[in-house]
This record gives structure tokens, sequence and C-alpha cells, in this order.
């Protein structure tokens, strides 16, 4: 069975239980179901899940607003959204893309082409997934090649944000700073130990209170803390 997690997202009950049916049918076990666009951003936010199936007429938030929510916070940015909806005109497919939608999926529909669609959003995501590190409201885009924190985007240095990578790709190993020159530079001694410690010192400034993340080991290197200090 799967282990990905889907919200459900619609208000009608016969379509939920059709949907439910479906997603049991195709190995989707972990399927939560709200009815409401308020409720789906405070679950998504909570549960974090695999793929939301998203209404687009919804009591309280529609789906356009609940779709721009979920990707405007740096902790749900990355789910995969697909919207299932009566709503099928051009315009309204347009819309739901630009929202932030990876598919749109228009009713009636039948169970193989919505646990396609399904299967096809889930293993795009995992790739998107690859290139996008985040932690504590920062996201680190290596497609785009964005640092975004509390959906701010920082200015960094191409130094600075190949320490940053670096230590996000590897939480809690303790990296020296001559470990640090070689996977930042290639292997080229373009990059001096000293330079490590200014570029570090700079990440701090820019990163205000998230940079508790970032750890000086005494007399070794540096590491991130995933915790942050936090006991």
């Amino acid at each position: 069975m799967s282990g990905k997690k889907i919200l459900v997202v619609e208000d009608d009950p016969s379509i939920r239980r059709v949907i439910a049916l479906a997603l049991k049918s195709g190995g989707y076990a972990d399927v939560q179901e709200v009815e409401s666009g308020d409720v789906a951003v405070e679950v998504a936010f909570e549960k974090r899940p695999d793929l939301v199936l998203l209404d687009l007429m919804l009591p309280g938030l529609d789906g356009l607003d609940v779709c721009r929510q979920l990707r405007s916070n740096p902790e749900t940015a990355a789910v995969a959204i697909v919207m299932l909806t009566a709503r099928g005109s051009e315009h309204d497919i347009v819309a739901g893309l630009d929202a932030g939608a990876n598919d749109y999926v228009t009713k009636p529909f039948s169970k193989e082409v919505l646990l396609a669609r399904i299967r096809a959003a889930l293993r795009k995501d995992t790739a998107c997934a690859a290139d996008r590190v985040s932690l504590d409201g920062l996201v680190l885009d290596d497609v785009t090649h964005r640092v975004t924190l509390q959906d701010e985007e920082l200015r960094l240095t191409l130094t600075e944000y190949r320490i940053l990578e670096l230590l996000l790709r590897n939480p809690g190993r303790v990296f020296n700073r001559s470990h640090i020159i070689d996977r930042i530079s290639g292997g080229e001694k373009i990059v001096t130990e000293r330079t490590i410690d200014v570029q570090v010192f700079g990440l701090r400034r820019k990163l205000g209170t998230w940079s508790r993340h970032l750890e000086t080991i005494r007399g070794v290197g540096y590491r991130l803390d995933e915790r942050g200090g936090k006991g």
C-alpha cells in the first residue's frame, strides 16, 4: 500500500465517497477528507499531505485561494495539488494552473484517469523535491537558484548560497573548513578558510534569527542544527 498522505477537499459527500473508494482501490490508505477551503488550509499546514485533491467551488475559501495559500507558505509550497472540479472551461483550467495546481481533472471523471493523474503529480512532486530544500520557513530552490525566508527573497553571494545548500542538504553533519572548500569549489582552491568564516558571518547576518540553525563547532567547522538550538 502507498504511504503517501492525500487530503481530499470536496463539499459534496457523495463525490467524496467516490473519491475515497477510488483512492482505496489505488492503494492509498492514508486519506483525510474535509469539506471547506478554510479547514483544508488548516489541515494541510498541520498534516503536511503529499497531495491535495482540491475542488474549485467550496464554502469559505474557494479552491483557487486554497491553492495560492498552500503555494505561498514555505511549509506547504511543494505539496502536489490536483484540482478536481466540474468547471472545465479553458479559462477555469488556466486559472487553476496559474494558481499553482499541478493538474486539473474535470468532473465527471473515470477512476483510472484520476489515479493516473495522481501518480503523475506525485512523481513530479518527488522530482521537484530533489531540487528544493526547506527548513523552518527557509526554502532553497536549486532550479531558480533562489533562497526565500518567510516568503522574502534573500540576496546571497554565490559562496554563501553554496555553503547554505551544502549544510541544508546534510543536516547534523559537521564540515571542517577544508571540506567545505572542496565541496563548494569543485576542488579548486579559489576559496580560503578565512573566506568561509567571512561568508558564514555574512549568512548569519542575512538570515537573522534563523541563523540559530547554523552551528559553529569550535576548532572544527560548521554544521546545520535542524532544531535550531531548541532543547
